[in-house]
């Protein structure tokens, strides 16, 4: 009884790692959405260009208030070919002034001219 339940939590674990994620079902990508890091910081003017085997996008992150701080970035992709389509992912993003970088779990997934952004 025992190497059943094994075998099938062997089976279920294989099955759920072979299920694709539908990225044609993500929300379209809007320029301004709320930071993936949070801090109450809005991503703004994101406009994703696809050149080679990369995605590529300035953007501002702008900090809440009512006299809010402007940071201007630059972001890379990687761009990979799935689902007939772009997906883009493992973002690196850089300040243009100063020594900020970081990274992203943010993705971007582009087929037949609409970009989508990760849930």
């Amino acid at each position: 009884m025992r190497q059943l339940a094994m075998c099938c939590l062997a089976v279920a674990l294989a099955s759920s790692a072979l299920a694709q994620e539908n990225y044609e079902s993500w929300p379209v990508l809007k320029s301004s959405f709320p930071s993936t890091g949070g801090g109450g910081i809005t991503i703004k003017g994101y406009d994703p260009v696809i050149t080679g085997n990369k995605c590529v996008t300035t953007f501002m992150a702008v900090e809440s208030g009512s006299n809010p701080s402007v940071y201007p970035n630059v972001i890379e992709f990687e761009a990979v070919p799935v689902q007939g389509g772009t997906l883009c992912q493992n973002g690196k993003w850089r300040a243009f002034e100063g020594g900020a970088t970081g990274t992203t779990p943010f993705r971007v997934f582009f087929k037949d001219g609409v970009f989508r952004g990760s849930p």
